[in-house]
């Protein structure tokens, strides 16, 4: 038997378990000993992107040495080091594209930790191999991403998950159990918020060009760039620091939007808005004359996107979403002496319903219920430390779904496989459709100053994807793609 028949039989045993038919290769575990994994029981699994978030994604997804971990995929090696000594047999590519290539075969599954612009290109590779694909947060870097990676993962039928793991939270679960059993009432306004960005941003882009860092050669950044319009090195891009730019990151709300507006979404069961608008916090360096940065997202912005009635929630919904430390103020059934979300404020999410508030913090942690009488509803156990939060069991719930298949039990009780998670990116890229369009300026015909036409409420029609009343507000449900790339849909 060749390496491609025996990879083959390994994933038809998995997706089927077809014990008969492979079972003159597979040892029993009584022979290996209890607690052994018999090597045709484990998945093999790739990493794009091994450094930062995506050690802890690929190392959680090993899940102890439940999987293999087979290659992993990065263009700095230095700040993927641990992922290197942690699966030293692993094969190591820089370009994701000869790694799907020349592994087709030997792959089950596949984590994608990049920076946001490049999740849909990488996704989109690895699900049309028929691979298994856990994508970080949000989903995609455009609304017309999201959608694309939704239906394509029906299409190739394969298990999805998107990194907001906060969306296994035992806090998620308890939310959404008070509001099943009717404690609020119908909820008819949700205010979120969060501290971000903890990074530069609403400040001009770099003009100098320093040296390209030991390791990274000018092949390599080109691949960084991948679907981005070109710009040289800066460290104000590589690394973390892409997330305050719109040619790779998607700001405040790409970095929080998946984890705080998720519990809302879950608990009220939304689906696409029908409008949006917003403002944006200004940044002045001289006297009555604002920054213009394009190029960057805004150090705040305050967005505001409506929702019809579901059949979870009968009630239209205002949703309310701040960002850059600005926050809700208290509504009337929670005490003037108590926190809002989490205990220092930052982040957090408020509903409020016909008959009481409920609050959560970051991945929907902490859940709280005031009432109209003046009682109040606590969590048993309530988690203190809202931004540690033992992540690995959203991503070994997706390897043991990819074991059991598409359309498994295991797949559906997924908590955010795509067809869940790429609605949810789509509402929260809606507020930087919004963010943007409020950016777009035109010179007056009189030389002086400015026109914004696009400070203005934004109608949404979700189906086709399509702002009805600025057609300038169009550009951003879809970018273009630098030469030499495509989404291949």
């Amino acid at each position: 038997m060749d390496q491609n028949q025996s990879d083959s039989s390994r994933r038809e045993f998995i997706k089927k378990g077809a014990v008969a038919a492979a079972a003159f290769y597979i040892v029993p575990r009584h022979v290996l000993g209890k607690g052994f994994i018999a090597p045709s029981d484990k998945l093999n699994l790739a990493a794009v992107g091994s450094g930062g978030k995506g050690a802890s994604d690929i190392a959680n997804a090993y899940n102890a040495g439940s999987e293999n971990v087979v290659a992993l995929c990065d263009l700095d090696w230095d700040r993927a080091k641990n992922s290197v000594t942690k699966f030293p047999n692993a094969k190591k590519y820089k370009d994701y594209r000869k790694m799907l290539d020349e592994m087709k075969g030997g792959i089950d599954a596949v984590t994608i930790s990049t920076p946001d612009h490049m999740h849909a290109p990488i996704a989109m590779a690895a699900m049309q191999l028929g691979k298994h694909v856990y994508v970080q947060k949000p989903l995609t870097h455009d609304i017309y991403e999201a959608r694309m990676l939704t239906e394509a993962a029906r299409k190739y039928k394969v298990v999805t998950q998107m990194g907001n793991q906060g969306a296994s939270s035992d806090g998620s679960q308890q939310l959404v159990e008070w509001f099943d059993k009717g404690l609020i009432g119908p909820v008819h306004t949700a205010h979120i918020w969060t501290n971000r960005p903890v990074w530069p941003q609403g400040i001009p882009a770099p003009t100098d060009k320093p040296a390209l860092p030991e390791g990274i050669s000018k092949e390599d950044w080109d691949l960084f760039i991948g679907t981005a319009n070109y710009v040289d090195y800066h460290p104000l891009y590589h690394h973390f620091k892409w997330r305050g730019w719109w040619n790779f990151g998607t700001g405040a709300l790409g970095d929080m939007g998946c984890h705080l507006i998720d519990p809302a979404f879950r608990v009220l069961g939304l689906g696409y808005p029908t409008e949006v608008e917003c403002s944006v916090g200004q940044v002045f360096t001289k006297d009555w004359s604002a920054e213009y940065i394009p190029e960057g997202c805004p150090p705040s912005s305050n967005v505001q996107l409506k929702f019809p009635a579901t059949k979870k929630n009968k009630s239209e919904v205002t949703m309310i979403w701040n960002d850059g430390g600005l926050r809700p103020f208290h509504p009337d059934l929670i005490p003037a002496n108590d926190y809002l979300g989490e205990p220092d404020s930052s982040n957090g999410g408020i509903l409020i319903g016909s008959k009481g508030v409920m609050t959560f913090g970051t991945y929907g942690l902490g859940p709280q219920i005031y009432f109209k009488d003046g009682k109040k509803l606590v969590q048993q156990n309530i988690r203190t430390d809202f931004q540690k939060l033992p992540e690995n069991g959203h991503q070994v719930a997706w390897g043991r779904a990819c074991k059991a298949g598409f359309g498994s039990a295991e797949h559906k009780a997924l908590t955010s496989s795509f067809d869940y998670s790429g609605p949810l990116t789509e509402t929260v890229l809606m507020g930087n459709l919004a963010i943007r369009s409020y950016g777009l300026r035109t010179a007056n015909a009189n030389g002086r100053g400015f026109s914004f036409p696009g400070r203005k409420k934004l109608l949404w029609d979700g189906q086709n994807m399509k702002i009805t009343n600025f057609d300038e507000a169009n550009q951003f449900v879809r970018r273009q793609y630098r030469d030499g790339w495509s989404l291949g849909a």
